[in-house]
């Protein structure tokens, strides 16, 4: 048999390069999304065929409205105490500016320009709409203290920019602080915050909540994207995982007298992928790229995760099933076909009450499909060619009349761009009546799963084996991933437990066990702290599936030669801990003395004690050297802050965004951290400027010298070079 030269990838890329000696085979770079043509034959006419809108006039404004950019869209962080004071901060300051800079940017009276739109869907009025696209607000001068207020708010946690239709797939699954629930495919992570958000909207009830978010994705990388999102809200309550939605694996959990069963979830996302034409508006590169192949290729998949979903899903648990395409072929088709495999134990309902003020169209109940180019129409499957028939199957197409209409399509909502200026999105609400026929509940062959054996060192100790996602751990990249740090929980007897619990007058509610490290070591680094049922989750079934990252940082080692105690407190974690701490380590302050702390940015120079309030000062005297809690209050808010108590001085512990954020709230001048890239670059071509003119001026005098002084200058070296060569010859003779 002759060799087969496709077997060596190697080879065959070498031969590749020979053949392409001398050929520019650079990819060709992709257009600006401003000079992209937003046409595509095919897309129109397939949505056309569809009847997605009532009539001519109707088709003409949503062809008009998904040419244009997609307006910005923020909501703020409702479960933090101070939500209400940031709104009206929002509502005065920030739109002030924002009327003014956008009369400046456009040339306009401030009368003409159209002041935020609060949508009027999302729940306390929370999220607003600007009538401005992210390339006004990125890239126009007068907007610069715009672009810095959505960057440190998000950074701070204390907002989240996000697609306006991006936000219902969360507020129609209505997450009770109580629930568990898994987001299948959650990875970049705005829906994901949503969840977290929902589940800590009772503080004063719950100190931690019961119920807790599991984030899964099957992208490794996109995963700590997604623990990146997350870390901003700091829960305790939440758990990132890495696994294949479509065969995500059944997992433990322990019952309240201690038996073990598998995990049922009370609410789950299945926000799955799909060909997204409608973010047209958002990613307008989609118009030379789409194509009916992608929604085929796509509907096995959405089947398949939606299947699972339904099956890890509790008896009179909620599954919202969500795209952000308009294909029936995605959302429509996949719908019809879980609901008839579930035989009735799985029913679509309406949700509409859930987002009063949302405009929407009813879910379709009949729809066509066609070849790639559309240049072919199928209303039955009988009518595809066989050559098709790999491609287009049977279940894509409507069920008859008599069996639709028992689904429910017309429930599903199907947001439209031109309905209220927005992206395109289609949901559906399904809830669970009983068991589903395919249901497969195994929980002996999980009891009886062999755990992997444990590598020992000499001593008898685990050998950690660590891997990290970034250094020269890369070139040991795995199949799926990297290998994660172990999750080490705190014993029963615990030497730094006994000295935080001293330290920080920690209240016994406090579940020591929940507090962990992920490093295999003696002298713990960071402790992060998680609930009581992600500690169960990760204990029971981190053989069973990738847990890339849970529990919030909580302490933090830092070793001072002025204090006896080893640990202080984490800014991240200081809304779990302090419901658990007790009055020896507060201090409460003035609004005078935090805007104090707040504004030294040098931690070589901290405050003096001197310089604060003399109740403060007093307070401080108690104290020893230390982490400690600066609380403050007024009649809007209650703030909390991480603080260190010097041997003379007091700081503040946090970073640059929550300062800013907290200066905000205090109405203080936050002019010292506004910065103006703009200015910036004004400044750096002015010193390039100044550097080039320099460097001319000295040219222009070097090339000053005249012919004479040339001569002169020759003439010179050469007297000079024949004395010393006479003197040589004097001294050779003698």
């Amino acid at each position: 048999m002759g060799r087969n030269r496709k077997s060596n990838p190697f080879a065959a890329k070498k031969r590749q390069k020979r053949e392409n000696q001398g050929v520019d085979t650079r990819p060709v770079r992709q257009e600006p999304y401003e000079d992209i043509k937003r046409e595509n034959a095919a897309f129109i006419k397939y949505y056309q065929l569809q009847s997605i809108c009532a009539d001519e006039n109707e088709w003409e404004q949503f062809l008009a409205k998904i040419r244009e950019n997609l307006p910005v869209t923020f909501r703020v962080t409702g479960f933090r105490g101070e939500a209400k004071a940031l709104l009206d901060i929002i509502e005065t300051d920030l739109f002030a500016d924002y009327v003014d800079s956008v009369a400046e940017l456009h040339g306009v009276p401030k009368e003409e320009v159209e002041r935020p739109l609060r949508l009027p869907w999302y729940p306390d009025g929370l999220a607003y709409q600007l009538q401005l696209t992210r390339k006004d607000i990125r890239r126009s001068e007068p907007l610069f203290r715009l672009h810095n207020f959505l960057i440190t708010e998000t950074s701070a946690g204390s907002i989240s920019r996000q697609e306006a239709v991006s936000m219902i797939p969360p507020l129609v699954l209505d997450v009770q602080p109580t629930d568990k629930v898994l987001d299948m495919c959650a990875a970049p992570g705005s829906k994901t915050a949503q969840l977290i958000e929902a589940l800590h909207s009772a503080p004063e009830k719950h100190k931690i909540p019961p119920g807790f978010v599991c984030a899964n994705d099957v992208d490794n990388n996109r995963c700590y994207m997604l623990v990146h999102q997350a870390k901003r809200l700091n829960s305790p309550c939440f758990v990132v995982t890495n696994h294949d939605s479509s065969f995500f694996p059944n997992l433990l959990q322990t019952e309240a007298d201690g038996s073990k069963s598998i995990l049922k979830f009370d609410k789950i996302l299945c926000d799955v992928p799909c060909s997204g034409d409608g973010t047209l508006r958002k990613n307008p590169d989609i118009w030379t790229k789409w194509n009916l192949a992608q929604a085929y290729n796509l509907h096995g998949i959405q089947y398949r995760i939606t299947r699972r979903g339904a099956e890890m899903l509790n008896v009179g648990g909620r599954l919202v099933y969500s795209t952000c395409s308009l294909n029936p072929i995605e959302n429509e088709a996949v719908l019809q076909r879980v609901i008839a495999d579930a035989d009735g134990a799985l029913e679509i309902v309406d949700a509409a009450h859930l987002v009063p003020g949302l405009k929407f169209k009813p879910g379709m109940t009949n729809w066509k499909l066609a070849t790639k180019e559309v240049d072919q129409i199928f209303t039955t499957f009988d009518e595809v060619p066989e050559k098709y028939h790999t491609v287009i199957r049977p279940n894509m197409f409507p069920l008859p009349k008599e069996q639709i209409e028992k689904i429910g399509l017309e429930k599903c909502l199907r947001v439209l761009p031109h309905l209220q200026d927005s992206g395109g999105f289609f949901v559906a609400v399904i809830e669970k009546r009983r068991q589903l026929p395919f249901e497969k509940n195994d929980l002996k062959a999980l009891l009886d799963k062999p755990k992997p054996e444990i590598k020992l060192d000499e001593n008898g100790q685990p050998i950690e084996e660590k891997s990290v996602p970034w250094g020269p751990q890369r070139k040991r990249r795995r199949l799926h991933g990297y290998k994660e740090d172990p999750y080490i929980f705190f014993e029963e007897q615990d030497a730094d437990w006994d000295e935080l619990k001293s330290f920080f007058a920690l209240d016994d509610t406090l579940n020591k066990r929940c507090l962990l490290t992920r490093c295999v070591t003696d002298k713990k680094k960071n402790i992060y702290y998680c609930s009581e049922p992600i500690r169960d989750m990760v204990l029971l079934n981190e053989d069973t599936i990738k847990i890339i990252n849970t529990g919030v940082k909580t302490f933090v080692r830092c070793e001072n030669r002025h204090t006896a105690h080893p640990f202080r407190l984490a800014q991240e974690g200081l809304q779990t801990t302090n419901a658990f701490m007790g009055a020896i380590r507060r201090i409460e302050i003035s609004r005078e003395d935090l805007i104090l702390l707040l504004n030294c940015t040098d931690p070589t120079k901290p405050p003096s004690t001197l310089e604060l309030a003399e109740e403060t000062q007093a307070r401080c005297k108690e104290l020893g050297v230390g982490s400690c809690i600066l609380k403050y209050e007024d009649s809007r808010f209650t703030l909390f802050l991480v603080g260190w108590r010097g041997s003379s001085s007091l700081r503040a512990y946090v970073d640059s965004n929550e300062t800013v954020h907290v200066l905000r709230l205090l109405g203080a001048d936050i002019s010292k951290f506004e910065v103006n890239k703009y200015e910036k670059a004004k400044e750096a071509a002015a010193a390039a400027a100044a550097e080039a003119e320099a460097a001319a001026a000295l040219a222009e005098a070097a090339a000053a010298i005249t012919a004479d002084d040339a001569v002169a200058l020759a003439e010179e070296q050469e007297d000079a070079t024949m004395s010393v060569n006479g003197s040589e010859v004097v001294t050779v003779a003698e």
